[in-house]
């Protein structure tokens, strides 16, 4: 992303069905590549499968919006250093929260039977 405008929280909305799901993968800690992939099939049962070009794409992605940090090599678990493990930054936890806020509204208003506002 090499714009010189840094969108703010809001203009990222919707987010991309991929990106959801590695934020909520991260929301829980610190995960590598694979553990974020392998998360993300057990909370979908499958359904949602993130590969490898895919998944390092959003995270180089998500990476340069400032959501995602990589752990720095003394963060890194002692037992796997081989592996690069990211989190999500307050701004990537901010992003999952609105996206969050707004998949609601829209499973809400489904339930009730109208369109939701905006």
């Amino acid at each position: 992303m090499s714009s010189s405008h840094e969108p703010t929280a809001d203009e990222l909305l919707p987010l991309k069905t991929s990106w959801f799901h590695i934020l909520l993968a991260l929301s829980e800690g610190a995960l590598h590549g694979f553990g974020i992939r392998e998360s993300v099939e057990a909370r979908t049962g499958g359904k949602v499968k993130l590969y490898p070009a895919n998944l390092y794409g959003s995270i180089q992605d998500l990476t340069e919006l400032g959501l995602l940090d990589a752990l720095s090599d003394d963060e890194q678990p002692d037992d796997d250093r081989r592996r690069q493990y990211y989190r999500l930054t307050r701004r990537g936890r901010e992003v999952l929260t609105l996206e969050a806020d707004r998949l609601q509204q829209l499973v809400d208003a489904a339930r009730a039977g109208r369109a939701p506002a905006g």
